[in-house]
């Protein structure tokens, strides 16, 4: 079981899904301000627009939930698109590319996430590249026919 490619790419689709939604439900959750300080950095968060040129105008808060949301949906692409590889039994060179890709991008949000976050992200997206390494390393090379 530990030598088969698949179960190492479905454990990377698990955490994938797992991490997406963790991460969405903060999109779901006001903050709680926990003293005046933090009342006033919240209402300033979410009501402070700034122009942002041609118009814009957003708060920082709005801002922060774009890039939440796109976290997450970036987590829930790759868990699609490995999870329908491996059911459709993609041959091991589309697979293995597309493994590989995920993991060049997967390897830059983990440098972001440790250098920019708190634990549970850098430990889920951290996994999730052990995975997808374990994985890519483990699928087969295709035979010449």
């Amino acid at each position: 079981m530990l030598k088969r490619y698949t179960f190492w790419l479905w454990l990377a689709v698990v955490f994938l899904f797992l991490s997406g939604g963790i991460h969405s439900i903060g999109l779901f959750v006001n903050p709680s301000p926990a003293d005046d300080t933090e009342r006033q950095l919240i209402d300033l968060m979410v009501n402070y627009k700034q122009d942002l040129g041609a118009g814009f105008h957003r708060s920082t808060m709005n801002l922060f939930t774009a890039l939440s949301s796109c976290f997450t949906f970036l987590c829930f692409l790759g868990g699609l698109t490995i999870a329908f590889l491996l059911k459709k039994k993609a041959p091991a060179g589309i697979l293995k590319g597309v493994v590989g890709i995920h993991w060049l991008i997967f390897a830059a949000c983990f440098l972001v996430m440790l250098l920019l976050t708190f634990l549970v992200p850098i430990v889920l997206i951290g996994l999730i590249l052990l995975f997808l390494t374990i994985g890519c390393l483990l699928i087969p090379k295709e035979t010449a026919i």
